[in-house]
């Protein structure tokens, strides 16, 4: 991170868009098939050298986790990259250890796996509308940090995404999404509390970047408020990463910082 950039807060990361103007479709579209390109490569190397890697997608509702995922995802040989996107726990599920069903999802050598969501529903929906008590709260938290770096030590690469959007933005978006028959599946009664309880979710999120900003693995945040940008520096933050055969460093160089930044760089 280029140390001459001036601080920004989280709450100014999220209220909008860096950038003067968006980014234009042609550029986007031309961008993002070299970084394409670029994931097919990551994947050969993965599979040739038996990597395990898992990239975790959180953020706000609406707030583009599902289309950067398709991004990421559309060109990848489905072998070796799979999409992991839990439903809510079933009665046998709510019995078990918290990460069980997690990690029956975390990916065999030569493997990507993508968590549309992952085991931080427990601090974020389930500790907002009360799916969860205290002391099952308190325990996530108190363990989290180990259990991410059990997975790191026993070679997993992880990363963690959280795509923040402003209230507004989220607004609208979901009201687009209930609007149009194609995507009003999307809209569930959880997700139309998303915005009422913008602020809860926010003093969650906050609760839960404290608890997790020291130790186990960084989070990578995700000024999502202008998605095209957002798609292309997610991917690149992962590229960016990992040394895998010929990778063109002009491509997958270090993320702009105007959407992509770890955690402990926002005050």
């Amino acid at each position: 991170m280029d140390k001459s950039l001036p601080a920004v807060s989280l709450a100014d990361f999220e209220a909008g868009s860096l950038h003067s103007d968006p980014l234009p479709k042609k550029p986007y579209e031309a961008e993002l098939r070299d970084l394409q390109i670029e994931l097919g490569k990551l994947q050969s190397w993965v599979k040739e050298t038996g990597d395990r890697v898992v990239i975790v997608f959180e953020g706000r509702d609406a707030a583009g986790k599902g289309g950067a995922i398709r991004r990421f995802t559309e060109y990848l040989n489905p072998r070796g990259g799979r999409i992991a996107a839990l439903a809510k726990p079933t009665d046998q599920e709510r019995g078990q250890w918290y990460f069980q069903r997690y990690v029956t999802e975390l990916p065999t050598a030569g493997e990507i796996v993508f968590f549309d969501r992952s085991w931080y529903n427990r601090a974020g929906v389930e500790k907002v509308l009360g799916f969860c008590n205290d002391d099952e709260y308190k325990t996530f938290i108190e363990h989290v940090a180990d259990f991410e770096q059990s997975l790191v030590d026993d070679g997993i690469r992880l990363f963690k995404l959280w795509f923040t959007v402003s209230r507004a933005e989220q607004a609208s978006r979901l009201e687009a999404r209930g609007n149009d028959p194609l995507t009003r599946w999307k809209v569930s009664p959880i997700d139309a509390l998303a915005t009422e309880k913008y602020h809860e979710y926010t003093v969650a999120r906050d609760a839960m970047f404290k608890a997790t900003k020291h130790g186990g693995v960084p989070w990578t945040v995700i000024n999502s408020n202008e998605k095209r940008r957002a798609r292309l520096e997610a991917i690149r933050t992962v590229l960016h990463t990992i040394p895998y055969d010929h990778k063109d460093n002009e491509i997958a160089r270090q993320p702009d910082p105007l959407v992509a930044r770890p955690l402990h760089t926002l005050s």
